[in-house]
Protein backbone atom coordinates (compact mmCIF):
# COMPACT_ATOMS: atom_id res chain seq x y z
CA UNK A 1 0.00 0.00 0.00
CA UNK A 2 1.52 3.85 -0.90
CA UNK A 3 2.04 6.32 2.09
CA UNK A 4 -0.76 8.14 1.17
CA UNK A 5 -3.36 5.47 0.87
CA UNK A 6 -2.28 4.48 4.36
CA UNK A 7 -2.50 7.75 5.55
CA UNK A 8 -5.79 8.58 4.27
CA UNK A 9 -6.71 4.60 5.77
CA UNK A 10 -6.00 5.59 9.08
CA UNK A 11 -7.01 9.14 9.00
CA UNK A 12 -10.55 7.26 8.31
CA UNK A 13 -10.36 4.53 10.97
CA UNK A 14 -9.02 7.82 13.53
CA UNK A 15 -12.29 10.02 13.05
CA UNK A 16 -14.43 7.15 13.77
CA UNK A 17 -12.60 8.04 17.08
CA UNK A 18 -14.10 11.47 17.29
CA UNK A 19 -17.59 10.37 17.93
CA UNK A 20 -19.88 10.62 20.88
CA UNK A 21 -19.19 7.14 21.60
CA UNK A 22 -15.99 7.54 22.92
CA UNK A 23 -14.75 9.67 25.73
CA UNK A 24 -13.75 12.82 26.22
CA UNK A 25 -10.29 11.95 27.15
CA UNK A 26 -9.75 9.40 24.55
CA UNK A 27 -11.23 12.11 21.69
CA UNK A 28 -8.82 14.28 22.63
CA UNK A 29 -5.92 12.40 22.35
CA UNK A 30 -7.10 10.97 18.75
CA UNK A 31 -7.09 15.12 17.66
CA UNK A 32 -3.50 15.21 18.66
CA UNK A 33 -2.36 12.54 16.54
CA UNK A 34 -4.76 14.00 13.60
CA UNK A 35 -3.28 17.28 14.06
CA UNK A 36 0.38 16.22 14.04
CA UNK A 37 2.30 17.00 11.13
CA UNK A 38 3.95 13.66 11.55
CA UNK A 39 1.84 11.02 11.31
CA UNK A 40 4.17 8.33 12.80
CA UNK A 41 2.10 8.28 16.15
CA UNK A 42 -1.38 8.01 13.42
CA UNK A 43 -0.40 5.06 11.44
CA UNK A 44 1.34 2.91 14.69
CA UNK A 45 -2.16 3.64 16.58
CA UNK A 46 -4.36 2.99 13.60
CA UNK A 47 -2.99 0.89 11.01
CA UNK A 48 -3.98 -2.56 12.14
CA UNK A 49 -6.55 -3.84 15.12
CA UNK A 50 -4.75 -4.84 17.54
CA UNK A 51 -5.09 -8.45 17.20
CA UNK A 52 -6.84 -10.90 19.93
CA UNK A 53 -4.60 -13.59 19.67
CA UNK A 54 -5.12 -17.12 20.80
CA UNK A 55 -3.74 -15.53 24.03
CA UNK A 56 -5.48 -12.84 24.32
CA UNK A 57 -4.40 -9.31 23.50
CA UNK A 58 -0.76 -7.03 24.38
CA UNK A 59 0.22 -3.59 23.38
CA UNK A 60 1.52 -0.32 23.68
CA UNK A 61 -1.12 1.42 25.76
CA UNK A 62 -2.91 4.61 24.24
CA UNK A 63 -5.81 5.83 21.84
CA UNK A 64 -6.44 3.44 18.84
CA UNK A 65 -7.30 0.23 17.25
CA UNK A 66 -3.95 -1.15 17.51
CA UNK A 67 -3.50 0.06 21.19
CA UNK A 68 -4.21 -1.21 24.39
CA UNK A 69 -7.09 1.07 25.93
CA UNK A 70 -10.33 0.74 27.33
CA UNK A 71 -12.30 0.31 24.21
CA UNK A 72 -10.06 -2.43 22.62
CA UNK A 73 -10.51 -4.58 26.42
CA UNK A 74 -13.71 -3.66 26.16
CA UNK A 75 -14.30 -5.42 22.37
CA UNK A 76 -12.14 -8.40 23.97
CA UNK A 77 -14.37 -8.50 26.86
CA UNK A 78 -17.58 -8.17 24.85
CA UNK A 79 -16.75 -10.43 22.38
CA UNK A 80 -15.31 -13.23 25.47
CA UNK A 81 -18.85 -12.65 26.72
CA UNK A 82 -20.97 -13.47 23.80
CA UNK A 83 -18.82 -17.09 23.60
CA UNK A 84 -19.68 -17.86 26.97
CA UNK A 85 -23.34 -16.76 27.01
CA UNK A 86 -23.25 -19.39 23.50
CA UNK A 87 -21.60 -21.70 24.83
CA UNK A 88 -23.14 -22.42 27.85
CA UNK A 89 -26.30 -21.60 27.40
CA UNK A 90 -27.55 -24.07 29.27
CA UNK A 91 -26.27 -22.82 32.58
CA UNK A 92 -28.04 -21.23 35.04
CA UNK A 93 -25.76 -18.57 35.69
CA UNK A 94 -22.23 -18.24 34.10
CA UNK A 95 -18.85 -17.52 36.71
CA UNK A 96 -15.25 -15.94 35.35
CA UNK A 97 -12.25 -14.55 37.49
CA UNK A 98 -11.19 -11.46 37.05
CA UNK A 99 -6.62 -10.86 38.34
CA UNK A 100 -5.03 -7.45 37.73
CA UNK A 101 -0.78 -7.06 37.89
CA UNK A 102 0.92 -3.91 39.09
CA UNK A 103 1.13 -1.95 35.65
CA UNK A 104 -0.24 0.81 34.97
CA UNK A 105 -3.89 1.17 33.90
CA UNK A 106 -4.46 -2.90 34.90
CA UNK A 107 -6.53 -2.17 37.85
CA UNK A 108 -8.79 0.29 35.52
CA UNK A 109 -9.03 -2.43 32.60
CA UNK A 110 -9.81 -4.94 35.14
CA UNK A 111 -13.03 -2.96 36.56
CA UNK A 112 -13.91 -1.81 33.29
CA UNK A 113 -13.84 -5.83 32.54
CA UNK A 114 -16.04 -6.78 35.73
CA UNK A 115 -18.36 -4.16 34.33
CA UNK A 116 -19.07 -5.53 30.84
CA UNK A 117 -19.04 -9.22 32.04
CA UNK A 118 -21.45 -8.35 34.61
CA UNK A 119 -23.82 -5.79 32.20
CA UNK A 120 -23.87 -9.22 30.10
CA UNK A 121 -25.24 -11.58 33.01
CA UNK A 122 -22.34 -12.93 33.94
CA UNK A 123 -20.87 -12.56 37.92
CA UNK A 124 -17.30 -11.99 38.64
CA UNK A 125 -15.49 -12.92 41.23
CA UNK A 126 -12.45 -9.99 41.02
CA UNK A 127 -8.97 -10.05 42.98
CA UNK A 128 -9.44 -7.22 45.75
CA UNK A 129 -5.62 -6.10 44.90
CA UNK A 130 -3.12 -7.20 42.41
CA UNK A 131 -2.56 -11.32 42.07
CA UNK A 132 -0.33 -13.13 40.40
CA UNK A 133 -1.35 -14.70 37.34
CA UNK A 134 -0.80 -18.26 38.55
CA UNK A 135 -3.34 -17.51 41.51
CA UNK A 136 -5.90 -16.61 38.90
CA UNK A 137 -5.55 -20.20 37.29
CA UNK A 138 -6.11 -21.81 40.67
CA UNK A 139 -9.22 -19.84 41.44
CA UNK A 140 -11.19 -20.44 37.83
CA UNK A 141 -10.73 -24.13 39.07
CA UNK A 142 -10.80 -23.38 42.94
CA UNK A 143 -14.55 -21.92 41.97
CA UNK A 144 -16.04 -23.60 39.24
CA UNK A 145 -15.80 -20.73 36.91
CA UNK A 146 -16.34 -21.08 33.08
CA UNK A 147 -13.38 -18.73 32.17
CA UNK A 148 -10.92 -15.89 33.90
CA UNK A 149 -8.90 -12.97 32.62
CA UNK A 150 -5.96 -11.47 33.60
CA UNK A 151 -4.61 -7.52 32.66
CA UNK A 152 -0.81 -7.97 32.60
CA UNK A 153 1.82 -8.04 29.81
CA UNK A 154 4.13 -9.94 31.76
CA UNK A 155 7.61 -9.38 31.67
CA UNK A 156 7.12 -6.50 28.77
CA UNK A 157 8.39 -2.57 29.08
CA UNK A 158 6.64 -0.38 31.18
CA UNK A 159 4.80 1.11 28.23
CA UNK A 160 2.65 -2.28 27.48
CA UNK A 161 0.03 -3.80 29.23
CA UNK A 162 -1.97 -7.08 28.16
CA UNK A 163 -5.20 -9.34 28.52
CA UNK A 164 -5.00 -13.06 28.74
CA UNK A 165 -7.83 -15.55 28.45
CA UNK A 166 -8.30 -18.57 30.00
CA UNK A 167 -11.02 -21.11 29.63
CA UNK A 168 -12.52 -23.17 32.55
CA UNK A 169 -9.91 -25.72 33.36
CA UNK A 170 -7.35 -22.99 34.12
CA UNK A 171 -5.42 -22.77 31.34
CA UNK A 172 -5.51 -20.01 28.61
CA UNK A 173 -7.43 -21.20 25.54
CA UNK A 174 -6.57 -23.29 22.52
CA UNK A 175 -8.96 -24.68 19.71
CA UNK A 176 -11.84 -24.64 19.44
CA UNK A 177 -12.37 -21.99 22.17
CA UNK A 178 -9.70 -19.57 21.27
CA UNK A 179 -10.73 -18.99 17.61
CA UNK A 180 -14.34 -18.46 18.39
CA UNK A 181 -13.85 -16.78 20.98
CA UNK A 182 -11.19 -14.14 18.74
CA UNK A 183 -14.71 -14.63 16.38
CA UNK A 184 -16.46 -12.93 18.23
CA UNK A 185 -14.26 -10.31 19.08
CA UNK A 186 -14.02 -9.40 15.77
CA UNK A 187 -17.50 -8.64 15.60
CA UNK A 188 -16.99 -6.39 17.56
CA UNK A 189 -16.64 -2.99 15.43
CA UNK A 190 -17.37 -0.30 17.44
CA UNK A 191 -17.63 1.20 21.04
CA UNK A 192 -21.44 1.31 20.56
CA UNK A 193 -21.15 -2.66 20.48
CA UNK A 194 -19.59 -2.50 23.45
CA UNK A 195 -22.33 -2.84 27.42
CA UNK A 196 -20.29 -0.61 29.47
CA UNK A 197 -23.25 -0.94 31.97
CA UNK A 198 -22.13 -3.14 34.74
CA UNK A 199 -24.42 -4.69 37.26
CA UNK A 200 -22.59 -4.22 40.48
CA UNK A 201 -24.85 -6.79 42.22
CA UNK A 202 -23.04 -9.77 40.10
CA UNK A 203 -19.33 -8.21 41.34
CA UNK A 204 -17.68 -10.35 44.53
CA UNK A 205 -14.54 -9.18 45.49
CA UNK A 206 -11.94 -12.14 46.69
CA UNK A 207 -8.92 -12.04 48.28
CA UNK A 208 -7.61 -13.52 51.52
CA UNK A 209 -9.31 -16.20 51.33
CA UNK A 210 -8.31 -17.72 47.75
CA UNK A 211 -4.06 -16.53 49.09
CA UNK A 212 -4.87 -18.38 51.74
CA UNK A 213 -6.35 -21.60 50.24
CA UNK A 214 -3.81 -21.59 47.63
CA UNK A 215 -0.69 -21.43 49.36
CA UNK A 216 -1.67 -23.88 51.44
CA UNK A 217 -2.69 -26.18 48.60
CA UNK A 218 0.92 -25.25 47.17
CA UNK A 219 2.41 -26.89 50.76
CA UNK A 220 1.27 -30.18 49.56
CA UNK A 221 3.52 -29.85 46.42
CA UNK A 222 6.80 -30.06 49.37
CA UNK A 223 9.39 -33.16 48.59
CA UNK A 224 11.65 -32.76 51.46
CA UNK A 225 10.03 -31.35 54.36
CA UNK A 226 12.52 -33.18 56.83
CA UNK A 227 15.47 -31.17 54.73
CA UNK A 228 14.34 -27.96 55.05
CA UNK A 229 13.36 -27.87 59.09
CA UNK A 230 17.04 -28.95 59.07
CA UNK A 231 18.15 -26.08 56.71
CA UNK A 232 15.33 -23.32 57.33
CA UNK A 233 17.94 -20.57 57.90
CA UNK A 234 19.29 -20.71 54.42
CA UNK A 235 19.79 -17.06 53.46
CA UNK A 236 17.39 -16.18 49.74
CA UNK A 237 17.28 -12.95 48.24
CA UNK A 238 14.18 -12.55 46.87
CA UNK A 239 12.64 -9.68 44.86
CA UNK A 240 9.37 -9.46 42.99
CA UNK A 241 11.02 -6.60 40.86
CA UNK A 242 7.87 -4.00 41.61
CA UNK A 243 5.11 -7.10 40.69
CA UNK A 244 2.86 -8.96 42.41
CA UNK A 245 5.06 -11.69 43.98
CA UNK A 246 5.56 -8.89 46.73
CA UNK A 247 3.54 -10.48 49.34
CA UNK A 248 2.56 -13.58 48.30
CA UNK A 249 5.54 -15.51 46.93
CA UNK A 250 7.77 -14.66 50.07
CA UNK A 251 4.11 -15.73 52.52
CA UNK A 252 4.19 -19.39 50.56
CA UNK A 253 7.58 -20.18 50.84
CA UNK A 254 7.55 -19.36 54.86
CA UNK A 255 4.59 -21.45 54.93
CA UNK A 256 7.17 -24.34 53.35
CA UNK A 257 9.42 -23.84 55.95
CA UNK A 258 11.80 -21.13 55.14
CA UNK A 259 12.91 -18.25 58.20
CA UNK A 260 15.08 -16.23 56.43
CA UNK A 261 13.87 -14.69 53.71
CA UNK A 262 15.92 -11.50 52.67
CA UNK A 263 13.66 -8.75 50.59
CA UNK A 264 14.90 -5.46 48.30
CA UNK A 265 13.52 -2.88 49.80
CA UNK A 266 13.91 -0.72 46.92
CA UNK A 267 11.88 -3.35 44.28
CA UNK A 268 9.29 -4.16 46.76
CA UNK A 269 7.46 -0.76 45.74
CA UNK A 270 4.69 -2.35 44.01
CA UNK A 271 4.92 0.45 40.44
CA UNK A 272 3.74 0.10 36.94
CA UNK A 273 6.68 2.58 36.36
CA UNK A 274 9.28 -0.06 37.64
CA UNK A 275 11.38 2.31 38.46
CA UNK A 276 14.43 0.68 39.43
CA UNK A 277 15.02 -1.27 35.83
CA UNK A 278 14.46 -0.71 32.34
CA UNK A 279 12.63 -3.94 31.83
CA UNK A 280 11.30 -5.88 34.52
CA UNK A 281 12.70 -9.34 33.29
CA UNK A 282 14.83 -11.66 35.46
CA UNK A 283 16.58 -12.91 32.16
CA UNK A 284 18.68 -9.90 31.96
CA UNK A 285 21.04 -9.19 34.37
CA UNK A 286 20.68 -5.20 34.91
CA UNK A 287 16.80 -6.43 36.80
CA UNK A 288 18.27 -8.92 39.00
CA UNK A 289 21.78 -6.80 39.45
CA UNK A 290 19.85 -5.38 43.09
CA UNK A 291 19.03 -8.77 44.13
CA UNK A 292 22.79 -10.19 43.63
CA UNK A 293 23.73 -7.07 44.83
CA UNK A 294 21.78 -7.47 48.02
CA UNK A 295 22.98 -11.26 48.05
CA UNK A 296 26.79 -9.96 48.48
CA UNK A 297 26.05 -7.93 51.15
CA UNK A 298 24.02 -10.57 53.54
CA UNK A 299 26.60 -13.57 52.19
CA UNK A 300 23.18 -14.78 50.34
CA UNK A 301 23.12 -18.64 48.88
CA UNK A 302 20.37 -17.99 46.43
CA UNK A 303 18.99 -15.06 44.56
CA UNK A 304 14.65 -15.65 43.58
CA UNK A 305 12.81 -13.16 41.22
CA UNK A 306 9.23 -13.29 39.97
CA UNK A 307 8.27 -10.98 36.56
CA UNK A 308 5.31 -8.81 37.36
CA UNK A 309 2.56 -11.19 37.35
CA UNK A 310 5.27 -13.34 38.66
CA UNK A 311 4.50 -16.52 36.25
CA UNK A 312 8.43 -16.46 35.59
CA UNK A 313 10.75 -17.14 38.04
CA UNK A 314 14.85 -16.30 37.61
CA UNK A 315 17.88 -17.39 39.67
CA UNK A 316 21.02 -16.18 40.56
CA UNK A 317 23.61 -18.30 42.19
CA UNK A 318 27.34 -18.28 43.13
CA UNK A 319 29.64 -20.52 40.93
CA UNK A 320 32.96 -22.38 42.15
CA UNK A 321 34.71 -19.34 41.85
CA UNK A 322 32.42 -17.68 44.73
CA UNK A 323 31.29 -15.72 41.49
CA UNK A 324 26.88 -14.79 41.33
CA UNK A 325 26.46 -16.11 38.07
CA UNK A 326 22.02 -15.86 36.45
CA UNK A 327 20.78 -19.82 35.96
CA UNK A 328 18.80 -19.76 32.62
CA UNK A 329 15.74 -20.87 32.01
CA UNK A 330 16.98 -24.13 30.50
CA UNK A 331 19.45 -24.83 33.80
CA UNK A 332 16.20 -23.52 36.27
CA UNK A 333 14.03 -26.52 33.68
CA UNK A 334 16.59 -28.95 34.75
CA UNK A 335 17.12 -28.65 38.11
CA UNK A 336 13.29 -28.67 38.81
CA UNK A 337 13.29 -32.12 36.38
CA UNK A 338 16.02 -33.72 38.11
CA UNK A 339 15.18 -33.05 41.44
CA UNK A 340 11.27 -33.69 40.68
CA UNK A 341 11.82 -37.07 39.18
CA UNK A 342 14.85 -38.01 41.66
CA UNK A 343 12.98 -37.19 44.92
CA UNK A 344 9.28 -38.98 43.08
CA UNK A 345 11.49 -42.03 42.75
CA UNK A 346 13.23 -41.96 46.42
CA UNK A 347 9.89 -41.74 47.79
CA UNK A 348 8.07 -44.74 45.61
CA UNK A 349 5.96 -42.48 43.79
CA UNK A 350 6.70 -43.33 40.55
CA UNK A 351 4.28 -46.13 39.19
CA UNK A 352 4.60 -45.93 35.59
CA UNK A 353 1.88 -43.46 34.71
CA UNK A 354 3.88 -40.35 35.69
CA UNK A 355 5.48 -37.52 33.21
CA UNK A 356 7.18 -34.66 32.19
CA UNK A 357 6.17 -32.03 29.80
CA UNK A 358 8.75 -29.92 27.78
CA UNK A 359 8.67 -27.45 24.59
CA UNK A 360 10.00 -27.77 21.27
CA UNK A 361 12.58 -25.00 21.98
CA UNK A 362 13.21 -26.12 25.52
CA UNK A 363 16.67 -28.60 26.27
CA UNK A 364 17.12 -32.02 24.78
CA UNK A 365 18.66 -32.85 28.41
CA UNK A 366 14.97 -32.84 29.92
CA UNK A 367 14.48 -35.71 27.50
CA UNK A 368 17.33 -37.79 28.74
CA UNK A 369 16.41 -37.10 32.33
CA UNK A 370 12.65 -38.58 31.86
CA UNK A 371 13.85 -41.12 29.13
CA UNK A 372 16.75 -42.61 32.08
CA UNK A 373 14.23 -42.89 34.58
CA UNK A 374 11.72 -44.40 32.48
CA UNK A 375 9.13 -41.33 33.05
CA UNK A 376 6.83 -40.44 30.46
CA UNK A 377 7.90 -37.28 28.30
CA UNK A 378 5.89 -35.26 26.34
CA UNK A 379 7.44 -32.19 23.75
CA UNK A 380 4.80 -29.29 22.79
CA UNK A 381 4.71 -26.15 21.48
CA UNK A 382 5.83 -22.42 22.90
CA UNK A 383 3.45 -20.97 25.18
CA UNK A 384 2.22 -23.14 28.83
CA UNK A 385 -1.06 -23.63 27.24
CA UNK A 386 0.31 -26.54 25.28
CA UNK A 387 1.25 -28.00 28.57
CA UNK A 388 -1.78 -27.61 30.17
CA UNK A 389 -3.15 -29.47 26.83
CA UNK A 390 -1.50 -32.10 28.05
CA UNK A 391 -2.35 -32.35 31.35
CA UNK A 392 -6.22 -32.21 30.12
CA UNK A 393 -6.09 -34.65 27.94
CA UNK A 394 -4.04 -37.08 30.74
CA UNK A 395 -6.44 -36.28 33.51
CA UNK A 396 -7.46 -38.88 36.08
CA UNK A 397 -5.55 -41.41 33.67
CA UNK A 398 -1.76 -40.62 34.48
CA UNK A 399 -0.22 -38.44 37.04
CA UNK A 400 1.92 -34.66 36.20
CA UNK A 401 5.32 -34.53 38.02
CA UNK A 402 6.45 -30.90 36.36
CA UNK A 403 6.49 -29.47 32.93
CA UNK A 404 8.62 -26.15 31.88
CA UNK A 405 9.95 -23.95 29.17
CA UNK A 406 12.87 -22.04 28.29
CA UNK A 407 11.70 -18.95 28.95
CA UNK A 408 11.88 -19.35 32.76
CA UNK A 409 8.37 -20.69 33.64
CA UNK A 410 7.59 -24.22 35.40
CA UNK A 411 4.94 -25.63 36.80
CA UNK A 412 5.23 -28.18 39.55
CA UNK A 413 1.35 -28.97 40.25
CA UNK A 414 -1.49 -29.63 38.79
CA UNK A 415 -3.87 -27.93 40.16
CA UNK A 416 -2.52 -24.75 38.40
CA UNK A 417 -2.54 -25.23 34.73
CA UNK A 418 0.01 -21.75 34.21
CA UNK A 419 3.66 -21.60 34.78
CA UNK A 420 3.68 -20.49 38.22
CA UNK A 421 6.66 -18.26 39.87
CA UNK A 422 5.24 -18.73 43.37
CA UNK A 423 5.72 -22.73 43.62
CA UNK A 424 9.21 -22.43 41.55
CA UNK A 425 10.13 -19.95 44.10
CA UNK A 426 9.39 -22.69 47.01
CA UNK A 427 10.84 -25.55 45.27
CA UNK A 428 13.99 -23.38 43.88
CA UNK A 429 14.24 -23.07 47.42
CA UNK A 430 13.94 -26.63 48.69
CA UNK A 431 16.22 -27.68 45.54
CA UNK A 432 19.33 -25.63 47.61
CA UNK A 433 18.29 -26.70 50.67
CA UNK A 434 18.33 -30.62 49.47
CA UNK A 435 21.80 -29.86 47.71
CA UNK A 436 23.49 -28.40 50.86
CA UNK A 437 22.40 -31.42 53.14
CA UNK A 438 24.38 -33.02 50.16
CA UNK A 439 27.01 -31.06 50.96
CA UNK A 440 26.47 -29.19 47.56
CA UNK A 441 25.64 -25.80 45.93
CA UNK A 442 23.19 -25.31 43.56
CA UNK A 443 25.68 -25.15 40.79
CA UNK A 444 27.12 -28.30 41.98
CA UNK A 445 24.41 -29.87 41.86
CA UNK A 446 23.89 -28.19 38.15
CA UNK A 447 27.02 -30.01 37.35
CA UNK A 448 26.19 -33.45 38.87
CA UNK A 449 23.69 -33.48 36.48
CA UNK A 450 25.80 -32.58 33.74
CA UNK A 451 27.96 -34.90 34.31
CA UNK A 452 25.89 -37.55 34.49
CA UNK A 453 23.72 -36.19 31.41
CA UNK A 454 26.28 -34.61 29.10
CA UNK A 455 27.05 -31.24 29.02
CA UNK A 456 24.54 -28.90 27.18
CA UNK A 457 24.86 -25.19 26.56
CA UNK A 458 21.62 -23.15 25.11
CA UNK A 459 21.26 -19.30 24.23
CA UNK A 460 18.20 -17.71 23.06
CA UNK A 461 19.00 -14.40 20.45
CA UNK A 462 16.10 -11.73 19.87
CA UNK A 463 15.71 -9.81 16.98
CA UNK A 464 13.66 -6.67 17.66
CA UNK A 465 12.03 -5.45 14.64
CA UNK A 466 9.00 -2.83 15.73
CA UNK A 467 6.04 -1.26 14.21
CA UNK A 468 4.61 -3.11 10.64
CA UNK A 469 7.77 -2.47 8.64
CA UNK A 470 9.36 -4.87 11.46
CA UNK A 471 6.52 -7.33 11.18
CA UNK A 472 7.13 -7.75 7.25
CA UNK A 473 10.74 -7.99 7.68
CA UNK A 474 10.00 -10.75 10.06
CA UNK A 475 8.23 -12.35 7.77
CA UNK A 476 10.75 -12.11 4.84
CA UNK A 477 12.89 -13.43 7.05
CA UNK A 478 10.91 -16.94 7.71
CA UNK A 479 10.46 -17.41 3.92
CA UNK A 480 13.83 -16.84 3.26
CA UNK A 481 14.78 -19.82 5.99
CA UNK A 482 11.85 -22.09 4.38
CA UNK A 483 12.96 -20.88 0.85
CA UNK A 484 16.73 -21.66 1.48
CA UNK A 485 16.76 -24.33 4.23
CA UNK A 486 20.57 -24.29 5.35
CA UNK A 487 22.26 -27.70 4.66
CA UNK A 488 25.03 -27.38 7.00
CA UNK A 489 25.47 -25.27 10.75
CA UNK A 490 28.93 -23.91 11.92
CA UNK A 491 30.39 -26.57 9.89
CA UNK A 492 28.23 -29.59 11.04
CA UNK A 493 25.83 -31.30 8.66
CA UNK A 494 22.39 -30.72 9.00
CA UNK A 495 20.43 -33.87 9.60
CA UNK A 496 17.24 -33.30 10.29
CA UNK A 497 15.04 -30.25 9.61
CA UNK A 498 11.56 -30.12 11.02
CA UNK A 499 8.63 -27.15 9.45
CA UNK A 500 5.90 -26.86 11.62
CA UNK A 501 4.27 -24.33 9.83
CA UNK A 502 3.63 -27.60 7.43
CA UNK A 503 4.24 -30.15 9.87
CA UNK A 504 6.45 -31.86 7.19
CA UNK A 505 9.94 -33.44 8.61
CA UNK A 506 13.02 -34.10 6.28
CA UNK A 507 15.52 -36.59 7.46
CA UNK A 508 18.59 -35.52 4.72
CA UNK A 509 20.74 -39.22 6.19
CA UNK A 510 17.63 -41.43 5.06
CA UNK A 511 16.63 -38.50 2.17
CA UNK A 512 12.80 -39.22 2.74
CA UNK A 513 10.04 -36.56 4.55
CA UNK A 514 7.79 -37.59 7.24
CA UNK A 515 4.91 -35.83 9.19
CA UNK A 516 5.40 -34.40 12.40
CA UNK A 517 2.53 -35.18 14.93
CA UNK A 518 1.29 -32.23 16.72
CA UNK A 519 -2.34 -30.66 17.23
CA UNK A 520 -1.77 -27.89 15.26
CA UNK A 521 0.70 -25.85 12.91
CA UNK A 522 2.63 -23.22 14.09
CA UNK A 523 5.23 -21.10 12.69
CA UNK A 524 8.93 -22.93 13.98
CA UNK A 525 11.76 -23.98 12.13
CA UNK A 526 14.20 -26.49 13.68
CA UNK A 527 17.13 -27.57 12.38
CA UNK A 528 19.65 -30.62 13.75
CA UNK A 529 22.90 -31.31 12.75
CA UNK A 530 25.40 -34.55 13.26
CA UNK A 531 27.39 -33.13 16.07
CA UNK A 532 23.65 -32.79 18.04
CA UNK A 533 23.30 -28.88 17.76
CA UNK A 534 19.38 -27.73 17.69
CA UNK A 535 18.19 -24.23 15.78
CA UNK A 536 14.99 -23.36 16.14
CA UNK A 537 13.68 -20.04 14.57
CA UNK A 538 10.35 -18.44 15.51
CA UNK A 539 8.92 -14.98 15.11
CA UNK A 540 7.80 -14.50 18.78
CA UNK A 541 4.03 -14.10 19.16
CA UNK A 542 3.78 -11.53 21.89
CA UNK A 543 6.58 -9.49 20.88
CA UNK A 544 8.17 -7.00 17.93
CA UNK A 545 10.84 -10.43 17.54
CA UNK A 546 12.10 -13.16 16.00
CA UNK A 547 13.97 -15.55 17.97
CA UNK A 548 16.66 -17.54 17.36
CA UNK A 549 17.29 -20.73 20.22
CA UNK A 550 20.84 -22.64 19.50
CA UNK A 551 21.32 -25.47 21.74
CA UNK A 552 24.71 -27.33 21.45
CA UNK A 553 25.94 -30.29 23.42
CA UNK A 554 29.05 -31.63 24.62
CA UNK A 555 30.28 -35.29 25.48
CA UNK A 556 31.97 -35.37 29.37
CA UNK A 557 33.12 -38.05 32.11
CA UNK A 558 33.04 -36.01 35.17
CA UNK A 559 32.28 -33.52 36.37
CA UNK A 560 36.36 -32.07 35.69
CA UNK A 561 35.47 -32.52 32.36
CA UNK A 562 32.89 -29.15 32.09
CA UNK A 563 34.76 -26.25 32.35
CA UNK A 564 36.80 -27.38 28.75
CA UNK A 565 33.51 -28.49 28.20
CA UNK A 566 31.69 -25.46 28.30
CA UNK A 567 34.17 -23.17 26.62
CA UNK A 568 33.93 -25.66 23.51
CA UNK A 569 30.21 -25.17 23.26
CA UNK A 570 30.75 -21.26 23.76
CA UNK A 571 33.52 -21.25 20.67
CA UNK A 572 30.50 -23.48 18.51
CA UNK A 573 27.83 -21.11 19.45
CA UNK A 574 29.58 -17.88 18.08
CA UNK A 575 30.15 -19.74 14.76
CA UNK A 576 26.77 -21.12 14.58
CA UNK A 577 25.84 -16.97 15.31
CA UNK A 578 28.13 -16.33 12.13
CA UNK A 579 26.34 -19.12 10.27
CA UNK A 580 23.11 -17.66 10.97
CA UNK A 581 24.26 -14.02 10.48
CA UNK A 582 22.61 -12.93 13.53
Amino acid sequence: MENKELIDEVRKKAEAWLGEDYDEATRNQVQVMLDNTDPTDLIESFYKDLEFGTGGLRGIMGAGTNRMNKYTVGAATQGLSNYLKKEFANLSEIKVVIGYDCRNNSREFAKISAGIFSANGIRVYMFEDLRPTPEMSYTIRKLGCRSGIILTASHNPKEYNGYKAYWDDGAQMIAPHDKNTIAEVNKIRAAADINFNGNKKLIEIIGEEIDDAYINELKKISLSPDVISRHHDIKIVYTPIHGTGVRIIPAAMKNFGFTNIINVPEQDVVSGDFPTVISPNPEEPAAMAMAVEKAKETSAELVLASDPDADRMGAAVKNNEDEWILLNGNQTALLFVYYLITRWKELGRLTGKEYIVKTIVTTETIRAIAEKNEVGFYDVYTGFKWIADIMRKNERKKTFIGGGEESYGFLCEDFVRDKDAVSSCCIMAEIAAWAKDQGLTVFGLLNRIYAEYGYSKEIGISVVKKGKSGAEEIEAMMKKYRNNPLKEIAGSKVTMTYDYASLKGHSFTENEDFSLNMPTTSNVLQYYTEDGTKISIRPSGTEPKIKFYVEVHEPVKSVQDIPKAEKAATEKIEKIKESLAI
